[in-house]
Parts: C-alpha cells; sequence; structure tokens
C-alpha cells in the first residue's frame, strides 16, 4: 500500500531558498555505470592491489578518488532495475516490488523453474500516476530536485519501466532533458556504424536499439563518446540557465555486448589479454574517458568547485559460466565471490567515489557499508531540500554523516536484499534469494531448497566459508530479522510447484 511521507532534514528549504535572487546550491552529476563491478577499475577498493587493477587503466577514477572519498562497502541490487529504481525512489527493493529487470509491458522476465512459481511482481516497473497495473506509484528522486529548482538531466539508461507504459520515459519522472533514455536495460550495438542497433531497412529495430543520437548514426563513434559528447551540450545550455543542474549520466557501458572500443581496444591485445578480455577492459576506458572528459568540462567553466560529482555502478560485473567460459584470462570480480545476479559480494558490492569539494576531505577514504536507496535521501540533503513528500515510504539513510568524516555511522544498521525471482544465467550465489547484513556478519537465504549460509565478511571477502553450523544461534537472530524486516514491508515470495504453497521465510525454517 502507498503511503506518504514527509521528511525534514537538516538544511535550507526550497521555499527559503526561492526567495534569493541567486541560487548558490551545488550541482550535482550522478555517474552510474551499469554492470562494472568493484574490481573492474585501476583503482583499488580493497586494502590491496590486485591482477585486476594491474590488468585495466582508469586514470579518471584514479583522479576523482584523489579529489575526494572512496566507499570500500556501497552497496547495490544483484540486478538493474531494482537497484535503479530504488535510487529513484528511497525504497528497499522487497517494498517497490520491482525485484527483476523490467522490458515489456505485463512480461515478467524470471528465468523458468522446475521448482518455483515465482510472485506477481511489479513487471511494468514505476510510474508517477496512479492505476497502472504492475507498478509502483512514486514521487521520484528527479521530480523532487526539479520542484525545488534545479534543472534535470538525464542522459544514457534509464530501465526504471517497461515498454507502452508511463514509467519507460524519464521525463515523465521529472527530467527536463531526456537524451538516450528508454525502457530498454541493454544496447544493441555500441557502434555508431550500425545506428546503435536501430534499423533503416523498415523494419523493427531491436528493442534495446538507443533512441535518439541519429546525428551519429553511420559514423565511426562509440555509444559511451557520443552520449558524453550530448551531455555536455546539455550541460553548455544548463550553464545559461542560472539554476543549478542535476546530471544523472547513466551509460550504457560496460554492459554486454562488449563490442570494441577501438580508440583502447588494441593496447589490451597488446598486453595479452584474450579479443573478449581486450573488448571488456576497452568499454572500461572508454566509460573512464567519459568521467574525465565530464570532469575537464567543469573545470573549462569553473564550476568544478561547486558540482558534486558521484560514480556508483548499478550491480556486480557479469561472471557468469556461460558467458565467459570460453576466455580462460577472465578471473570474474576476485576477491569477490560470483557477480551480476549473486547475492554474494560480487554481485552486489560496487564502486563508489564522492567529490564535494569544501565538504569532502580529498584522498580520503570510508570503509562503513551503505546501499542504494541512500542516495535518495543524501541527494536531497545535498541539495538543500529541506522539506519534501513522497507518495512511498522512504527506506534510505542519508550518507552525509560518513561524507563529513563520521566513523561506524552504519556499524549496526542491518542492510536487505530481496529477490524472489530467478536471473537468467548460471553462478556462484545465483538463485531465488533474500540476505542480510549486519555489522561484519551475513546471511544468505535459498528460497528452493531451504539454506542458509552465514560468512563474516571482513574475515572471509571472497565468501568461501559457510560459518552457519558453527553460529545457529547468529543464524537464527539475523533469519528472524530478514523474515520479520520482509513481512514488514509486504515483501512478496515464491511458492512450490508441487505444492501451491508459498516458500517458508527464512525464519520459519
Amino acid at each position: 500500500m502507498n503511503k506518504k511521507s514527509i521528511l525534514p532534514l537538516a538544511l535550507l528549504s526550497a521555499t527559503a531558498l526561492s526567495a534569493q535572487t541567486t541560487d548558490t546550491r551545488p550541482n550535482i552529476i550522478l555517474f552510474m555505470v551499469d554492470d562494472m563491478g568493484w574490481q573492474d577499475t585501476s583503482l583499488p577498493f580493497w586494502t590491496q592491489e590486485t591482477p585486476l587493477n594491474r590488468k585495466y587503466h582508469t586514470p579518471n577514477m584514479e583522479r576523482l578518488a584523489s579529489q575526494g572519498m572512496m566507499f570500500t562497502q556501497a552497496y547495490a541490487c544483484p540486478v538493474s532495475s531494482p537497484t535503479r529504481v530504488s535510487l529513484m525512489t528511497g525504497m528497499n527493493a522487497a517494498r517497490h516490488r520491482v525485484t527483476n529487470w523490467t522490458l515489456e509491458k505485463n512480461k515478467s522476465t524470471d528465468r523458468k523453474s522446475d521448482v518455483l512459481d515465482f510472485p506477481d511482481w511489479n513487471v511494468n516497473g514505476i510510474c508517477q500516476v496512479p492505476g497502472i497495473p504492475h507498478t509502483y506509484e512514486v514521487t521520484s528522486l528527479s521530480q523532487l530536485l526539479k520542484n525545488s529548482g534545479y534543472h534535470t538531466i538525464h542522459c544514457g539508461k534509464a530501465h526504471w519501466g517497461a515498454i507502452d507504459t508511463p514509467g519507460e520515459s524519464p521525463r515523465h519522472f521529472g527530467f527536463e532533458v531526456n537524451i538516450a533514455g528508454h525502457a530498454g536495460g541493454g544496447l544493441a550495438s555500441y557502434l555508431g556504424e550500425q545506428n546503435f542497433g536501430n534499423r533503416t531497412d523498415g523494419k523493427p529495430s531491436p528493442l534495446q536499439a538507443i533512441p535518439g543520437l541519429k546525428d551519429y548514426w553511420g559514423q565511426d563513434i562509440f555509444a559511451t563518446e557520443a552520449l558524453t559528447i550530448e551531455a555536455m551540450k546539455a550541460l553548455n545550455k544548463a550553464k545559461k540557465l542560472g539554476q543549478p543542474f542535476y546530471l544523472y549520466m547513466a551509460h550504457y557501458a560496460i554492459h554486454v555486448p562488449v563490442d570494441k572500443d577501438m580508440r583502447f581496444y588494441q593496447k589490451y591485445r597488446d598486453a595479452g589479454l584474450s579479443e573478449k578480455e581486450a573488448g571488456y577492459a576497452s568499454l572500461i576506458e572508454g566509460m573512464d574517458k567519459s568521467l574525465g572528459d565530464l570532469m575537464n568540462w567543469l573545470e573549462k567553466n569553473d564550476l568544478e568547485k561547486n558540482t558534486i560529482i558521484i560514480f556508483m555502478s548499478d550491480n556486480g560485473g557479469l561472471s557468469s559460466e556461460d558467458y565467459w567460459r570460453d576466455t580462460p584470462l577472465h578471473v570474474q570480480n576476485a576477491p569477490l565471490n560470483s557477480g551480476k545476479g549473486s547475492m554474494y559480494e560480487g554481485g552486489t558490492r560496487e564502486p563508489m567515489i564522492v567529490r564535494w569539494p569544501g565538504t569532502v576531505k580529498p584522498k580520503s577514504k570510508c570503509n562503513d557499508y551503505l546501499i542504494i536507496e541512500d542516495f535518495f535521501p543524501t541527494i536531497l540533503e545535498m541539495a538543500q531540500v529541506k522539506r519534501y513528500e513522497t507518495i512511498q515510504s522512504i527506506d534510505g539513510k542519508s550518507f552525509m554523516p560518513m561524507l563529513q568524516g563520521e566513523k561506524g555511522f552504519n556499524k549496526n544498521r542491518s542492510l536487505y536484499w530481496h529477490f524472489p525471482n530467478l536471473w537468467g544465467n548460471d553462478g556462484p550465489g545465483i538463485g531465488t534469494t533474500s540476505a542480510v547484513r549486519k555489522g561484519d556478519w551475513k546471511l544468505v537465504y535459498y528460497y528452493e531448497t531451504g539454506k542458509k549460509e552465514l560468512f563474516n565478511i571482513p574475515d572471509d571477502i571472497g565468501e568461501k566459508k559457510d560459518l552457519s553450523a558453527k553460529h545457529p544461534e547468529l543464524v537464527k537472530a539475523l533469519s528472524m530479522e530478514l523474515g520479520g524486516y520482509l513481512r514488514g514491508v509486504s515483501a512478496q515470495r515464491p511458492s512450490f510447484k508441487a505444492t501451491g504453497k508459498p516458500c517458508p521465510w527464512p525464519d520459519e525454517i
């Protein structure tokens, strides 16, 4: 049931700001990468450098970190749409029920199971109007920013709502500018020579073809570069408006297909990487160049001191065996276990950096954990929006104290993940699962089998040692907490095909 909430924040209200002659609030750029793993960078987010860090080249991520704060335990959901919906709404996926990726109206994307029937989840995503079946009506982050006086720009991947529903267009969520955002969660092609997947022979284009960008059709240009050019055009316009801007720079990179970004591809082949691995590395470096181009634009326009940059990814790096099996150099997301679609750290732990001149200490690092729904209240606090109303209840918690250097802010907080679905690929920890992280401990629950796994994350970052048999009382306590939370937010659960009965909650086993 939708619920109205009024949430005060500690800073200046939008009403007070409207009375000022000049709006001096910070500009905000949220740089969201698609399917980027915690280790897909030359910037180490662990306590040591790894072979993966030495494989990739991301100098602009290093540059951003030298000017801001790295977060070593930033979490998202295992797949894209749940993460992006939680970002836009401040809700946990268990509550908003967009628990798998969305695309076509009224069609589930769940992989078939011989054992489980999956719940009737919100396959159409979110929207800002009532009465649309299989959606959750929300007040979006971008709408609240627009209402408070921000010029709102969307560039790249949206993936909040299905085709032919109100949620498919970023404009329906308060974005005044939409560059190439639609219902698709991937892309048909990165290549301008292939019109980014769009057909010109009168036949239907693939559902994942990138919309717009027609000025680049037929050209020798990569989608990442085209989106960056268009984003900077929008920023040039934004600079003239006299408003602070919010740019949601949501790249399609580094999602498959692994097309070769020829600006960077050959250097990785020369370094000994396989064709597929070199293509993947070129996607990463092309994304990193986009980050550097935006940072350069801010410096050129004297806006770097009053612009916040937030770097994040929507889920772990693709590591499923069926995709990488012919590429022996690929070591997934080591030292993390598994990747996209999994409840293990490789599926949910993301590279995150925040640069905020005058507020965030340069070259700093935060080792406390946070989760994607926390971005909603934090960004509003950054924008100095003191009071706001939302249709939905907010689960996120502002991490502003962490940005200001407070230690242990989330020490005793529990983080929850819920995936009552089945993703398309195989791999460790990929299944119909829920999980809870509290302090050092993480419990993973599998609905199909009733199995529970317990890990001490600081001691076993690779989640190789299941300690559930050694700590039964802790398993029981975390199971009760997870089960209570899921029931409290009216989460959905699968059922058994053989009996038609719902699977037990984690505290019922």
